[in-house]
Protein backbone atom coordinates (compact mmCIF):
# COMPACT_ATOMS: atom_id res chain seq x y z
CA UNK A 1 0.00 0.00 0.00
CA UNK A 2 2.82 2.52 0.98
CA UNK A 3 4.45 1.80 -2.59
CA UNK A 4 1.34 2.46 -4.08
CA UNK A 5 0.84 5.64 -2.18
CA UNK A 6 4.40 6.34 -2.76
CA UNK A 7 4.15 5.75 -6.69
CA UNK A 8 1.02 7.93 -7.13
CA UNK A 9 2.75 11.32 -5.25
CA UNK A 10 5.67 10.79 -7.88
CA UNK A 11 3.57 10.45 -10.99
CA UNK A 12 1.29 13.69 -9.86
CA UNK A 13 4.92 15.12 -8.70
CA UNK A 14 5.87 14.50 -12.31
CA UNK A 15 3.19 16.18 -14.03
CA UNK A 16 2.63 19.27 -12.13
CA UNK A 17 4.04 22.31 -13.60
CA UNK A 18 5.54 25.18 -11.18
CA UNK A 19 2.72 28.19 -10.91
CA UNK A 20 5.33 30.78 -12.44
CA UNK A 21 5.06 28.66 -15.74
CA UNK A 22 1.81 29.00 -16.32
CA UNK A 23 1.74 32.56 -15.99
CA UNK A 24 4.66 33.20 -17.69
CA UNK A 25 2.31 31.45 -20.51
CA UNK A 26 -0.91 33.27 -19.68
CA UNK A 27 1.34 36.65 -19.76
CA UNK A 28 2.86 35.98 -23.07
CA UNK A 29 -0.10 35.26 -24.83
CA UNK A 30 -2.03 37.83 -23.48
CA UNK A 31 0.95 40.19 -25.22
CA UNK A 32 0.14 38.66 -28.35
CA UNK A 33 -3.22 39.05 -28.25
CA UNK A 34 -2.70 42.07 -28.00
CA UNK A 35 -0.03 42.90 -30.43
CA UNK A 36 -2.39 41.15 -32.77
CA UNK A 37 -5.37 43.08 -32.08
CA UNK A 38 -3.27 46.35 -32.76
CA UNK A 39 -2.29 45.50 -36.05
CA UNK A 40 -5.52 44.16 -37.23
CA UNK A 41 -7.20 47.46 -35.47
CA UNK A 42 -4.68 49.34 -37.25
CA UNK A 43 -4.19 48.01 -41.07
CA UNK A 44 -2.34 51.10 -42.83
CA UNK A 45 -0.08 50.61 -39.56
CA UNK A 46 3.11 52.29 -40.79
CA UNK A 47 6.41 50.17 -41.00
CA UNK A 48 7.85 52.10 -38.51
CA UNK A 49 5.14 51.68 -35.65
CA UNK A 50 4.91 47.89 -36.66
CA UNK A 51 8.59 47.77 -35.94
CA UNK A 52 8.47 49.75 -32.71
CA UNK A 53 5.42 47.09 -31.34
CA UNK A 54 6.92 43.77 -32.96
CA UNK A 55 10.16 45.48 -31.13
CA UNK A 56 8.57 46.02 -27.56
CA UNK A 57 6.81 42.59 -27.90
CA UNK A 58 9.71 40.26 -28.55
CA UNK A 59 11.66 42.17 -26.12
CA UNK A 60 9.11 41.40 -22.80
CA UNK A 61 8.18 37.99 -24.58
CA UNK A 62 12.04 37.39 -24.55
CA UNK A 63 12.23 38.59 -20.66
CA UNK A 64 9.11 36.74 -19.36
CA UNK A 65 10.23 33.57 -20.75
CA UNK A 66 13.81 33.81 -19.08
CA UNK A 67 12.21 34.74 -16.17
CA UNK A 68 10.09 31.82 -16.05
CA UNK A 69 12.91 29.40 -16.57
CA UNK A 70 15.28 30.50 -13.68
CA UNK A 71 12.52 30.17 -11.06
CA UNK A 72 12.52 26.50 -9.81
CA UNK A 73 12.85 25.19 -13.43
CA UNK A 74 14.03 21.32 -13.94
CA UNK A 75 17.77 21.94 -15.70
CA UNK A 76 16.54 20.26 -18.66
CA UNK A 77 13.78 22.61 -19.67
CA UNK A 78 15.80 25.55 -18.27
CA UNK A 79 17.80 25.56 -21.23
CA UNK A 80 15.71 25.44 -24.27
CA UNK A 81 13.46 28.10 -22.65
CA UNK A 82 16.65 30.40 -22.03
CA UNK A 83 17.13 29.75 -25.95
CA UNK A 84 13.53 30.84 -26.66
CA UNK A 85 13.99 33.96 -24.16
CA UNK A 86 17.05 34.64 -25.84
CA UNK A 87 15.95 34.56 -29.70
CA UNK A 88 13.09 36.31 -28.74
CA UNK A 89 15.37 39.11 -26.91
CA UNK A 90 17.71 39.38 -29.97
CA UNK A 91 15.01 39.67 -32.57
CA UNK A 92 13.17 42.84 -30.11
CA UNK A 93 16.98 44.25 -29.96
CA UNK A 94 17.67 44.02 -33.86
CA UNK A 95 13.75 45.55 -34.87
CA UNK A 96 14.48 48.31 -32.53
CA UNK A 97 18.05 49.23 -33.27
CA UNK A 98 17.96 49.17 -36.92
CA UNK A 99 15.79 52.28 -37.80
CA UNK A 100 15.57 52.15 -41.40
CA UNK A 101 14.67 48.33 -41.69
CA UNK A 102 12.73 47.27 -45.27
CA UNK A 103 9.64 45.50 -45.14
CA UNK A 104 11.31 42.93 -46.79
CA UNK A 105 13.75 42.80 -44.25
CA UNK A 106 11.27 43.22 -41.04
CA UNK A 107 9.12 40.22 -42.66
CA UNK A 108 12.49 37.64 -42.79
CA UNK A 109 12.96 38.77 -39.09
CA UNK A 110 9.66 38.07 -37.99
CA UNK A 111 9.43 34.73 -39.78
CA UNK A 112 12.80 33.99 -38.83
CA UNK A 113 11.90 34.85 -34.61
CA UNK A 114 8.60 32.71 -35.29
CA UNK A 115 10.51 29.33 -37.00
CA UNK A 116 13.01 28.93 -34.67
CA UNK A 117 11.13 29.99 -31.84
CA UNK A 118 8.29 27.20 -32.71
CA UNK A 119 11.19 24.76 -33.68
CA UNK A 120 12.22 25.52 -29.62
CA UNK A 121 8.66 25.12 -28.80
CA UNK A 122 8.89 21.56 -30.37
CA UNK A 123 11.64 20.62 -28.98
CA UNK A 124 10.96 21.25 -25.53
CA UNK A 125 7.54 19.73 -25.62
CA UNK A 126 9.38 16.39 -26.96
CA UNK A 127 11.73 16.83 -24.16
CA UNK A 128 8.67 17.30 -21.66
CA UNK A 129 6.74 14.47 -23.37
CA UNK A 130 6.89 11.67 -20.39
CA UNK A 131 6.20 14.70 -17.92
CA UNK A 132 2.82 15.69 -19.62
CA UNK A 133 1.49 12.49 -21.19
CA UNK A 134 -1.11 13.08 -24.09
CA UNK A 135 -0.76 16.91 -24.04
CA UNK A 136 -0.44 17.67 -27.50
CA UNK A 137 -1.21 21.62 -27.06
CA UNK A 138 2.89 22.87 -26.10
CA UNK A 139 3.99 20.37 -29.79
CA UNK A 140 0.90 21.91 -31.23
CA UNK A 141 2.21 25.42 -30.56
CA UNK A 142 5.00 24.85 -31.75
CA UNK A 143 4.19 23.49 -35.15
CA UNK A 144 2.15 26.04 -35.33
CA UNK A 145 4.42 28.96 -35.18
CA UNK A 146 7.25 27.44 -37.25
CA UNK A 147 4.88 26.40 -40.20
CA UNK A 148 3.99 30.39 -40.15
CA UNK A 149 7.72 31.29 -40.00
CA UNK A 150 8.20 28.94 -42.95
CA UNK A 151 4.96 30.63 -44.93
CA UNK A 152 6.05 34.42 -44.29
CA UNK A 153 9.80 33.62 -45.57
CA UNK A 154 8.45 31.79 -48.64
CA UNK A 155 5.88 34.63 -48.95
CA UNK A 156 8.30 38.00 -48.46
CA UNK A 157 6.93 39.30 -51.56
CA UNK A 158 3.04 39.45 -50.93
CA UNK A 159 1.02 43.05 -50.00
CA UNK A 160 2.13 44.72 -47.02
CA UNK A 161 -1.41 45.06 -46.02
CA UNK A 162 -2.40 41.60 -46.11
CA UNK A 163 0.83 40.01 -44.76
CA UNK A 164 -0.11 42.70 -41.49
CA UNK A 165 -3.10 40.97 -41.39
CA UNK A 166 -1.57 37.34 -41.58
CA UNK A 167 0.60 38.44 -38.84
CA UNK A 168 -2.13 40.23 -36.90
CA UNK A 169 -4.47 36.86 -37.09
CA UNK A 170 -1.83 34.09 -36.14
CA UNK A 171 -0.57 36.17 -33.51
CA UNK A 172 -4.04 36.12 -31.53
CA UNK A 173 -4.22 32.12 -32.90
CA UNK A 174 -1.50 31.67 -31.01
CA UNK A 175 -1.77 34.15 -27.99
CA UNK A 176 -5.24 32.36 -27.57
CA UNK A 177 -2.81 28.93 -27.86
CA UNK A 178 -1.10 29.99 -24.94
CA UNK A 179 -3.69 31.18 -22.94
CA UNK A 180 -5.36 27.81 -23.26
CA UNK A 181 -2.13 26.08 -22.61
CA UNK A 182 -1.48 28.56 -19.65
CA UNK A 183 -4.77 27.66 -17.69
CA UNK A 184 -4.22 24.00 -18.22
CA UNK A 185 -0.91 23.86 -16.71
CA UNK A 186 -2.71 26.41 -14.12
CA UNK A 187 -5.09 23.65 -13.18
CA UNK A 188 -2.70 20.80 -13.09
CA UNK A 189 -0.44 22.85 -10.47
CA UNK A 190 -3.37 23.42 -8.42
CA UNK A 191 -4.88 20.11 -8.63
CA UNK A 192 -1.92 17.65 -9.07
CA UNK A 193 -4.36 14.67 -8.61
CA UNK A 194 -6.38 15.27 -11.03
CA UNK A 195 -3.84 13.72 -13.60
CA UNK A 196 -2.82 10.53 -11.75
CA UNK A 197 -5.01 7.86 -12.37
CA UNK A 198 -4.22 4.75 -9.40
CA UNK A 199 -5.30 1.30 -10.11
CA UNK A 200 -7.37 -0.67 -7.90
CA UNK A 201 -5.94 -2.95 -5.92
Amino acid sequence: MANRNTDIHSGAKGTEMAPERWWTLAVRGVLAIIFGLIALIWPAITLKALVIVFGVYALINGATTILGAFRDRPSGERGWLILSGLVSLAAGIAALVWPRITTLALIWLIGAWFLITGIVEIVGAVMRRKEVEGDWSMLLNGVLAALFGLILMLWPGAGAVALVALIAIFAIVLGAAMLVLAFRARHVTHHPGHRAHPMAA
